[in-house]
This record gives structure tokens, C-alpha cells and sequence, in this order.
């Protein structure tokens, strides 16, 4: 069994999480560059087996795609063909940011540490794969 990863993509950073070799627990994993991100995954698949990628789908609150879709229709495109063998899903990033800072709050973050973006990218990308990890769980009970 191999992990899988989650990217929040934006157009300066990605967040990036990842689980477990068990696919048990997500993980905040890096922020890095949007530029660098194919680079860096490429490199990443190489050390650690990756059985899917999971991609923040933004959306608008009536559930059309977001104008972000724009700049990760193309990452998307350039990911598939780095990364040919490892299937490629969307999934709704709706309220991560949200969700990010929130959970900073709660684990008593301070005010810069809660204004650091790169943060906030890396837990929201830890948040994406979570619910996608739990909506799994909830198709297969």
C-alpha cells in the first residue's frame, strides 16, 4: 500500500500533506513554490510509493468551479503527464482556509504564526485530505 497526497495549489505556494504508507493518518507535509511543485513531487514519488494525488477542487458556493481553476487546469494537466502512472482526483477544498485558521486558533497559534500563508497552505492541504480519507470511509461502510 502507498500514500497518498494532497495539494492545495495556489498560484505563489502549494500545500502539500500526505499520509501514512497505511493511509491511516494525514499529515502536513511542505509548502513549496507553485514553480517548483512538479519538481518536488516527481522527486517525492521516487522515494516513497504514491497510489494517488489528491487536488483541492475550488469551488464557488454554487458549486461552480472557482476562477482558480484557471491556473490549476493547466497543473493539472503538466501533473498527469510527470506523474502518468498515479491517478489524479479532485476534491471539493470548499472552507479549508477557514477550517486552517480555525484549527490554529484552537492549537493556540500565535498571531504571526496565523498569518503565515505557507501554514495556512499546508493545513488546508492536510484538511483536503482528511475529508477525503473520511468520505472513502463513508463509501465503504
Amino acid at each position: 500500500m502507498g500514500r497518498i497526497i494532497a495539494i492545495d495549489y495556489g498560484k505563489k505556494r502549494v500545500g502539500i500533506a500526505v499520509t501514512d504508507p497505511c493511509q491511516i493518518i494525514a499529515n502536513s507535509l511542505t509548502t513549496v513554490r507553485s514553480h517548483e511543485v512538479l519538481q518536488f513531487l516527481q522527486n517525492y514519488c521516487l522515494k516513497e510509493k504514491v497510489d494517488l494525488i489528491v487536488v483541492g477542487h475550488p469551488k464557488q458556493m454554487d458549486n461552480t468551479d472557482s476562477e482558480s481553476m484557471t491556473y490549476i487546469k493547466p497543473f493539472l494537466t503538466a501533473l498527469g503527464r510527470k506523474l502518468p502512472d498515479i491517478p489524479i482526483v479532485m476534491y471539493d477544498e470548499r472552507f479549508t482556509s477557514v477550517l486552517a485558521h480555525k484549527a490554529m486558533i484552537e492549537g493556540g497559534a500565535k498571531k504571526k504564526q496565523r498569518q503565515d500563508k505557507a501554514i495556512i497552505d499546508a493545513i488546508s492541504a492536510t484538511i483536503i485530505l482528511q475529508s477525503y480519507m473520511e468520505s472513502q470511509r463513508n463509501l465503504n461502510i
